[in-house]
């Protein structure tokens, strides 16, 4: 990671403040969490993309997409090992089959994304990805990378959702998005719920400039209450 302030941009009054942004019922305070070029590298995060295919490489038979945009994922369909893509992380784990087969798959992405030999390291994470069923782009199951994710990682979230975006992706060919320009909300889908992720993006053709991203955090009011000083020690406040 690079150095340098992160930007935060949340709603206040006196705009309506959205509060349901996790559902109806919920009660949390939407903030957005810049990850602007500093966080990713003094040159510029659109340069710190690595895309690997258009269209998909083929290995063993799979098509996959290789992306880093803040962490190394390899992006599938889940259909294309054996999975519906809506299983929860307990049922893939008990799959000695799929795991298998996803994890020869990523030894192989990783000498195509220029990380070496990965059997012993943590990268690159293998998402398994289908359509999504909840209002979002794509949904997910992601190794990490042995393990599946009760949920998603914040900058794996993010190289998911720029593979969305980018024309003949394995990602992209699932979410069908086509062009886009400005400020773009991506909702990608996990086993517990989804992850936002905001993009300021121009697409044109198989032309892609991601100049930054953010982050949905939320926030919300735990308690509120009055402490009771003695009046002892107010009356010596000035001593």
């Amino acid at each position: 990671a690079g150095t340098g302030a992160t930007p935060a941009a949340a709603q206040t009054p006196p705009i309506d403040v959205n509060y349901g942004t996790l559902g109806p019922s919920s009660s949390e305070w939407p903030i957005y969490i810049g990850l602007d070029q500093h966080y990713f590298s003094d040159e510029g995060l659109n340069l710190t993309i690595v895309y690997l295919g258009s269209p998909p490489n083929v290995v063993n038979g799979i098509a996959i997409t290789c992306v880093d945009n803040g962490m190394p994922v390899v992006c599938l369909r889940a259909s294309d090992v054996g999975l519906s893509g809506y299983e929860d992380p307990a049922t893939i784990e008990a799959d000695a089959a799929v795991c298998a087969r996803v994890e020869e798959l990523r030894l192989a992405a990783g000498t195509m994304m220029n990380l070496g030999d990965v059997s012993a390291k943590t990268v690159p994470k293998m998402s398994l990805l289908a359509k999504a069923e909840h209002g979002g782009v794509v949904t997910t199951r992601t190794f990490i990378p042995k393990r599946v994710h009760e949920a998603i990682g914040v900058f794996g979230a993010v190289s998911v959702a720029t593979a969305c975006l980018l024309p003949g992706s394995v990602a992209n060919e699932l979410c069908g998005i086509s062009s886009v320009s400005g400020e773009t909300n991506l909702q990608i889908e996990h086993p517990s719920g989804y992850f936002d992720v905001t993009m300021d993006v121009a697409v044109s053709g198989h032309d892609v400039n991601i100049t930054s991203a953010a982050l949905l955090r939320t926030a919300r009011l735990l308690m509120r209450g009055d402490v009771y000083v003695p009046r002892s020690i107010w009356s010596r406040r000035d001593h």
